[in-house]
């Protein structure tokens, strides 16, 4: 059974699925419940140029369906302490790591990308977290605009090694803005981030989330129709673009579904947090339903419900 990956022209991953950034820690957190080199690499949380505190608590409220609503905020060491003190236990558990990273500018997506440009080469990608409000923007996020995503994109070429660009779903269309940020240099688009919601308590009358009426992201089985539809529609508009595709996988037949969709990969994220061994189960279930349904490469599913 062939189970190898390829994301982009010079990323080649041992299995398809990896774990999903905000849901895997900034190390090697997820080491003590499964063999981390077993997947096909580890999509650490995003990191900014320097440290931020992110959001006030409580940042997670959990939704019916196995769903989570979060906000919390980009908390990180920021890329210098990253590397330092959190990358070098992640290397002894595994030899693909992908970077994320974001920023509040332009100039702060340039900085932390060129703050990587000398990282171990087992950091095989950065991703580049487009959802994040772009305060020269009057805080609009970067992904609900085809020309920032795409300036920010272009930013980040400093970091010396491929670039996967996180979109959002919550755009009118994904295509367009795909379009832009493949044309400025990602090497592969990431589908997609979290969905926007807000949740209220009936008691307090309040947002049960400390971002107050900012709310959060919504990850979990009710974004995976969506994320599904974008890369459906991202793999028909652009047939030779690698995709990684994330948003509500928990069993492997979720997986399958992304990878028909036209994803090359997948990440798994929310599922994590009910069981921290999801990402292995996940490609392990992954394979035997090729085994089960006579597909000797998991590479023949790509794209192969268009």
């Amino acid at each position: 059974m062939a189970m190898s990956s390829r994301v982009g022209s010079s990323v080649v991953l041992p299995g398809p699925v990896m774990t999903a950034s905000g849901t895997a820690g900034h190390g090697a957190e997820l080491a003590r419940y499964m063999d981390l080199a077993e997947l096909g690499a580890v999509v650490v949380k995003s990191l900014s140029a320097a440290p931020w505190a992110g959001n006030p608590a409580p940042r997670v409220h959990a939704t019916t369906g196995g769903g989570m609503l979060n906000s919390v905020g980009l908390q990180g060491p920021g890329v210098e302490a990253w590397l330092e003190e959190e990358l070098p236990d992640l290397l002894a558990a595994t030899p693909r790591v992908v970077a994320s990273i974001w920023g509040f500018t332009v100039e702060d997506y340039a900085k932390a990308a060129s703050m990587l440009a000398d990282a171990p080469a087992e950091v095989v990608a950065v991703e580049v977290n487009l959802s994040c409000p772009n305060v020269e923007d009057r805080r609009h996020m970067f992904a609900h605009s085809a020309s920032a995503a795409a300036e920010a994109v272009g930013a980040t070429a400093g970091c010396g090694r491929p670039r996967w660009a996180k979109l959002s779903p919550n755009v009118t269309d994904v295509v367009e803005i795909a379009g832009a940020v493949l044309d400025a240099g990602a090497e592969a688009l990431t589908l997609v981030n979290t969905v926007m919601g807000l949740a209220i308590n009936p008691a307090t009358r309040r947002p049960r989330l400390g971002s107050g009426a900012r709310g959060g992201g919504l990850s979990g089985p009710a974004i995976k129709p969506v994320a599904v539809r974008a890369v459906f529609d991202c793999r028909a508009a652009f047939p030779d673009a690698a995709i990684v595709g994330v948003g509500g996988i928990a069993t492997g037949e979720d997986a399958v579904e992304f990878l028909l969709a036209g994803a090359n990969a997948v990440q798994v994220g929310t599922a994590t947090f009910a069981d921290p061994r999801a990402p292995v189960r996940v490609q392990r279930e992954l394979a035997k339903w090729c085994q089960h349904n006579g597909v000797s490469d998991v590479n023949d599913l790509i794209g192969a419900a268009q």
